[in-house]
């Protein structure tokens, strides 16, 4: 493999001249950028990255840590961080907790050994169920930033990018009372993490506030109940609801199917809407009316405000709090 001082012999320079011809500075001429690129391009030379890493002191690579890879709205997030990182010449790993604190731990001492400038990650739920932060603020102290997303833990102080779930559910939960829907039932398995409680609190605030029904919850564990099982054994029994809002799109699906499956007039007589995809919507009859979440958008938020904070920001700037804000996407299963 050719080398810097290799191609500088050739050219008749200083290495340093390559170095800084390579990397377009203005101290360079035109003239000499144009043939320091033209030669390195006809010997295929890259850039020995371990070496730059030593000598610069980084990696130019983002740790992610996800905590289920088969989640869609996870799978785009990633997605998003992945097209942003590579617009600022950054590479990504991805580690997946599944929704392990240990997994999550091991993940983050992996990675924080040398291997990544920064982090961005969803926590866990076992990490969310038992309160435990210790792990990020340690990495956090040996200089390596972190950018939480979607699932955040509010008394770690670091950059955070997440949806407006509280307004989201307490909006959608409204436009289904201006249905005139009279017993709005919220379903959600995904009651231990810290999104889900607050779109059961948004749920919660439009009932209360209207004053015609009082909050009627169906709360499914996800690695203990069948689904479909007691979401049609609730519906089977509460012949009075009219509607579901669901806080997560396994629930939502399920609703909708089960109520067509029982004969309801969808959306004549029952509507639901879900925090959902629209790969999800377009696989439901009728077409599930959504919240849609913009998962790309809060991959690429999160990823520039870590480069921003690995590139420009002191360690001793104030943390901010992005608000990605939702929208409901009206299909065939509402009014």
């Amino acid at each position: 493999m050719v080398t810097l001082k290799q191609l500088a012999k050739e050219l008749g320079v200083s290495i340093s001249t390559v170095s800084k011809a390579l990397n377009n500075s203005e101290e360079i001429g035109e003239d000499t950028v144009r043939r320091v690129k033209e030669l390195a391009e006809l010997y295929n030379y890259k850039p020995n990255k371990v070496a730059l890493s030593l000598k610069n002191n980084k990696t130019k690579t983002i740790g992610v840590i996800i905590p289920n890879i088969l989640n869609r709205i996870l799978a785009k997030v990633l997605f998003g961080i992945e097209t942003e990182a590579a617009k600022h010449g950054y590479n990504i790993i991805t580690c997946i907790s599944n929704e392990s604190l240990e997994k999550e731990k091991q993940s983050l001492q992996l990675l924080a050994n040398g291997s990544v400038d920064g982090f961005i990650l969803s926590v866990a739920e076992e990490t969310q169920i038992n309160n435990e932060i210790e792990h990020f603020k340690k990495t956090i102290s040996q200089g390596l930033p972190i950018v939480m997303f979607d699932r955040v833990a509010h008394d770690v102080m670091c950059d955070k990018v997440i949806v407006d779930d509280f307004d989201a559910m307490y909006n959608a939960t409204k436009s289904l009372l201006k249905e005139k829907r009279k017993n709005i039932v919220f379903i959600s398995n995904i009651n231990d993490l810290s999104v889900g409680k607050l779109r059961e609190r948004g749920y919660n605030k439009a009932i209360l506030e209207h004053g015609v029904q009082e909050p009627l919850v169906l709360k499914i564990k996800r690695k203990k109940d069948d689904h479909q099982k007691k979401i049609k054994s609730f519906l089977k029994k509460n012949r009075t609801v009219d509607a579901v809002i669901a806080a997560d799109s396994s629930s939502g699906v399920i609703a909708l199917n089960t109520a067509i499956n029982l004969g309801l007039k969808v959306p004549k007589e029952f509507s639901v809407i879900a925090f959902a995809s629209k790969s999800d919507s377009n696989h439901t009859i009728p077409k599930l009316t959504t919240i849609r979440q913009h998962a790309k958008e809060i991959g690429v938020s999160a990823a520039q405000m870590l480069i921003a904070r690995m590139q420009n920001l002191p360690a001793s700037a104030d943390v901010k709090t992005k608000i990605v804000k939702t929208s409901i996407v009206k299909n065939k299963s509402t009014l």
